[in-house]
């Protein structure tokens, strides 16, 4: 997602610790007065030539917080903790920093597209459709961008048909039976989430068909596990029908993408 950004911060990063460990006199600035000292990026540079993700986190703060960083530093510092933020699964962190550097240099078209791709897996398809459309606007080049965008319209296409029928599951609630149909056909969030997997799962099930009827067979019995598990689970303290409808879906959703 962000191995071009990171190999460039990497570089720059490399070269700032080796810069400033050979050349300690440095560490005033050339026209001030001995204690005006520059800012110390080393820690934060070190741990990005390190790629060590908790360090990262540790000492970049300081120096993304110090109002006397440099507007290049603050936004490599940013991207490394968003990076580091992002393999630690904290995605709000992560869009939190990327949009933090996107503010004070909204040209990298790179960023746009790595934050579009944090909004995707949160699940706010429309915010990662702008940042999508931000990256391809900066560089119209970026293959990446462009087939995010492409496959996220192609997504956003189909829910919006689905919503043709708003509010009414994949199947009768006039036969409805067991007590997991009926809550769904009571509640019109759930009923539309029965309706989208339903409709999603039959693509996906078609599509691996025509690669081998064998393939079809294994993607249908994955879903008729999902509904077994639903109907086993509902009524359980623990249990988050809501929840567990939604994470079907997205995983349906990215096994449609691919």
């Amino acid at each position: 997602m962000r191995r071009w950004l990171m190999a460039l911060i990497r570089s720059a990063a490399v070269a700032c610790v080796l810069h400033q460990a050979l050349s300690p006199g440095r560490a005033a600035t050339g026209a001030g007065p001995a204690t005006d000292l520059q800012v110390d990026t080393v820690p934060c540079m070190a741990a990005i030539a390190a790629q060590d993700d908790d360090k990262v986190i540790a000492v970049c703060g300081p120096l993304i917080d110090n109002d006397k960083t440099l507007k290049a530093d603050r936004v490599k510092a940013l991207i490394a903790r968003a990076v580091a933020y992002d393999r630690k699964d904290q995605i709000d962190r992560a869009i939190a920093d990327d949009g933090a550097a996107l503010r004070l240099d909204p040209s990298l078209a790179d960023l746009f597209n790595a934050r579009g791709e944090l909004w995707r897996r949160k699940g706010d398809r429309p915010r990662a459709l702008q940042d999508f459309a931000a990256a391809i606007k900066l560089n119209p080049g970026l293959a990446v961008a462009r087939a995010n965008y492409k496959s996220l319209a192609l997504e956003l296409e189909r829910l919006g048909a689905l919503m043709a029928v708003n509010n009414r599951p994949s199947f009768n609630c006039a036969t409805a039976r067991h007590p997991v149909e009926k809550a769904i056909c009571a509640n019109p969030d759930l009923a539309n989430l029965d309706r989208q997997i339903n409709a999603v799962n039959t693509r996906v099930v078609h599509e691996a068909a025509e690669t081998s009827p064998h393939a079809g067979r294994d993607k249908q019995h994955e879903q008729d596990d999902f509904i077994a598990r639903r109907n086993a689970g509902f009524g359980r303290p623990d249990y988050d029908l809501q929840k567990a409808m939604a994470e079907r879906l997205d995983h349906l959703l990215a096994v449609a993408r691919h």
